[in-house]
């Protein structure tokens, strides 16, 4: 059921602005997520090195138990980056799956997290990299070991990709090892070797890791790398997951995962049939997403996109779901895409108000920036989270970016103002909650005959709503009565808006304030 309000103008409504209170409703997957990358995100022992007590100190700001309290982002997911014990700051390369990360803390500190976000209603998910480890993790170590022996009675011996010379394939990567004709495989790195998938034993071990998880209380995992399983075989690295995900799903039907294939529609589709993907047109400069917010494209590129590609998802998976996001840990980040901060506003509208489960990287709610620049490091788009308060979290070792060109005002700050980009997030993301449609329609594209105006008719239950975006920095008024892909149906209450401007409904009239979203019934 739909729930119409009066709407003031956003400079009077922010996340410190106490709104009705209830509980939590949603039981199902359509959360909004929170991507941290823990090194960087909070740090409890003044090391300067984020950990997941600093990730339970900042639960109240996440998610303080009731996400229609206004007191805090609300969000209903927390993706953690890679929390394994490693030789690295970013922990792609486990040494050892079943330890946490001493930097990170202990295994009873993940419980807790674990516990407290089920006490709110918070998903919480692992980044798990299956497909490689570190080469100082003891299954490589007796690896190479059998390898430059020859001891094939060894069971390491076949745990991970290994080639002689002859057998090496065209765009795989490889390194030797000294003195015997093996070729062990590295896409990424040469200390990031590539377990063996074919070996029945490397599988069983690799949902060992996985059950070890889901006992302690985790929800589920995203998936590192997926299309690296079987690099290069789609349609083999499919047929792995699906094999996984159906393994784990006997012990653990409720388990939420979601995987990362960075390729082209086509490739992400195929893993549909195993779990949710991200949807990586959406993300970047260059995306839908930004292209559109920043005015300079027919918003009918981006309404026609969403509906083709929610029906994509849908024929390959009817229970999928489109998984959209601007930017994450690999991405130069999204604040810098654009001139103004109100194109920011307009993106995040676009993205966040979608099919779906939205997912924000930490630190967009306030506009940090980062890029890898001339130095081409990835710790540039992975910088200490600015709070503004006593947290001594530093940024990640190898990091360059220049703190002239970081966004000035911190989470502190931006609290205390109405105005702010992080009061703009808390209010978009308690409109998405309070239409449980948006998350869970289904998405038809309307053209209203103006460039920068345009949206979506989307069902749910039985109900309709009509979701309608201005991308331009104008006031303009359509009549919904001209608009294509409405089939006729009329709307007569304005329910939410929430953007830049402000807007109003007169008979079949809609007026929307330049980059501002509207929902109406």
């Amino acid at each position: 059921v739909l729930i119409c309000a009066i709407m003031l103008p956003l400079a009077t409504v922010g996340c410190n602005k106490t709104l009705p209170a209830a509980p939590d409703p949603i039981d199902d997957n359509f959360r909004t997520f929170y991507q941290i990358f823990v090194g960087s995100f909070s740090d409890s022992n003044g090391d300067g090195i984020g950990d997941l007590r600093g990730v339970i100190n900042r639960m109240d700001y996440l998610n303080d138990g009731n996400v229609n309290s206004g007191k805090s982002l609300g969000v209903q997911g927390i993706w953690l980056s890679p929390i394994f014990s490693s030789p690295t700051y970013h922990k792609y390369d486990a040494k050892d799956y079943y330890k946490i990360d001493w930097r990170f803390g202990e295994e009873k500190d993940l419980v807790e997290l674990a516990e407290l976000c089920e006490e709110r209603n918070i998903k919480l998910i692992l980044d798990l990299a299956i497909n490689h480890t570190s080469n100082q993790h003891e299954w490589f170590l007796q690896f190479k070991e059998a390898r430059m022996n020859g001891d094939t009675s060894n069971k390491y011996y076949d745990y991970y990709s290994c080639v002689t010379d002859a057998e090496k394939k065209s765009g795989i990567q490889y390194q030797k090892i000294a003195g015997v004709d093996a070729w062990f495989e590295c896409n990424f790195d040469g200390a990031m070797p590539e377990l063996n998938f074919d070996n029945p034993e490397v599988r069983e071990e690799m949902l060992k890791v996985a059950k070890y998880y889901l006992d302690l209380g985790i929800d589920g995992f995203r998936f590192d790398a997926i299309k690296y399983i079987y690099y290069g075989d789609t349609k083999k690295s499919a047929e792995f997951w699906e094999w996984y995900m159906d393994e784990l799903e006997k012990d653990y039907p409720d388990i939420y995962c979601v995987g990362e294939c960075w390729s082209g529609e086509t490739e992400i589709l195929e893993y549909l049939g195993a779990m949710n993907c991200f949807n990586f047109a959406m993300s970047q400069a260059e995306g839908v997403a930004a292209k559109a917010a920043r005015g300079n494209t027919n918003i009918s590129q981006f309404t026609n996109y969403i509906e083709r590609y929610q029906d994509r998802v849908l024929e390959k998976n009817p229970d999928g779901m489109v998984m959209p996001f601007l930017s994450n840990h690999d991405m130069d980040r999204i604040a810098g895409a654009f001139v103004t901060e109100n194109n920011m506003r307009m993106a995040a509208n676009l993205y966040i108000l979608c099919s779906g489960s939205p997912v924000i990287y930490y630190g967009e709610e306030i506009g940090m920036r980062g890029s890898r620049g001339s130095e081409s490091t990835d710790a540039n788009r992975r910088l200490a989270m600015l709070w503004g308060d006593d947290d001594l979290i530093r940024d990640p070792v190898g990091s360059t970016y220049p703190s002239d060109k970081q966004v000035s005002r911190t989470v502190a700050d931006q609290i205390e103002d109405e105005n702010s980009l992080y009061n703009y997030y808390c209010k978009l993301i308690s409109v998405r909650h309070k239409y449980p449609a948006i998350a869970r329609g289904d998405y038809n594209a309307v053209e209203c005959g103006e460039k920068n105006v345009g949206g979506f008719l989307i069902e749910y239950e039985g109900e309709k709503i009509g979701l309608f975006h201005n991308t331009s920095t104008e006031e303009i008024s359509i009549d919904l009565s001209q608009c294509t892909g409405l089939d006729g149906y009329v709307f007569s209450n304005l329910c939410d808006y929430v953007g830049v401007g402000t807007a109003k409904l007169n008979g079949t009239t809609l007026t929307i304030g330049g980059q501002t979203s509207v929902l109406v019934q």
